[in-house]
């Protein structure tokens, strides 16, 4: 599927999450209220995998009602670029033989059938594409689709949830205040050694001593920040460490490749990383 219709999700196995807060707790009460929610945290920490446990807790659960279940793809993510434009989201006029014919946006197919909508890295996309979205943010919960002349009301279980990280974006690429304060806010960080551990285990399938290493390992890395990067080690990043691990591959060289090369360019900083895993992983 490309980049511009969107990715549909069937969620039909519960996707694993570990609660870190009070964050399922605040979606589900703003998923009553139909309150769109926006997740701020740093690259690899969980926020989309969090989306897609929310979305099969509410469509797909136990309490998921037998209108929720009828719906193919209960959660539609975009991961939004520098191109992406309102059209992308809405949709646009195609040819098929001698017809033009209508194509819905991954945003207005989410509008018309009341699923989930995951613009994810929002900041990433045209400010064209933001503007677009505020009508559906308050009271209105509408979709203006220009080139039909239609307004589209929106689903009743249609929530917009937007994600980005506040660390990674300059000046020139952030949420303007009118968009901000049309959301609830989330935020994410990564998650604490025991937490961690448990997330790397679970994933990458390593046993328990493998995945505290890691997780230490990236607590150490951690401090590096402002030191030739400007962030961490993801999880993601450990999970990788943990499954070429898993596979065969030395623990260092895993580390190697899944951690060191993969965060930073800056050769110093990759050989301090090269310390850090050499001081809490054993010599292969």
């Amino acid at each position: 599927m490309d980049n511009q219709s969107g990715q549909g999700y069937t969620l039909e196995d519960e996707p694993y999450y570990l609660p870190l807060a009070d964050e399922v707790d605040i979606f589900m009460a703003a998923w009553a209220q139909r309150l769109p929610v926006l997740l701020k945290g740093p690259t690899g920490c969980g926020k989309t995998r969090f989306v897609e446990y929310m979305a099969h807790k509410i469509f797909r659960g136990d309490g998921a009602d037998e209108q929720r279940l009828q719906i193919e793809n209960p959660l539609l993510t975009v991961s939004c670029h520098e191109d992406l434009s309102a059209t992308d989201l809405v949709g646009r006029f195609l040819l098929q033989g001698q017809e033009t014919v209508w194509q819905d946006g991954p945003l207005t197919r989410s509008v018309r059938q009341g699923s989930i909508c995951y613009l994810d890295e929002i900041v990433e996309a045209r400010k064209d594409s933001t503007v677009l979205i505020h009508s559906l943010t308050d009271h209105r919960r509408i979709l203006p689709i220009e080139k039909k002349a239609d307004i589209l009301e929106a689903h009743k279980n249609f929530l917009l949830v937007m994600s980005y990280n506040p660390g990674y974006q300059n000046i020139l690429k952030d949420l303007k205040p009118s968009t901000r304060q049309r959301f609830i806010s989330i935020e994410f960080d990564y998650p604490n050694e025991e937490e961690e551990t448990a997330v790397i285990q679970h994933e990458s399938g390593v046993n328990e001593d493998c995945a505290r290493s890691l997780a230490l390992v990236a607590i150490k890395v951690r401090n590096l920040r402002h030191h030739g990067f400007d962030e961490g080690v993801s999880t993601r990043l450990l999970v990788y460490a943990g499954q070429l691990i898993k596979s065969g591959i030395s623990p260092s060289r895993a580390c190697d490749v899944a951690i060191s090369t993969a965060v930073t360019d800056d050769k110093d900083v990759q050989q301090a990383i090269a310390e850090i895993v050499k001081t809490i992983i054993p010599s292969d």
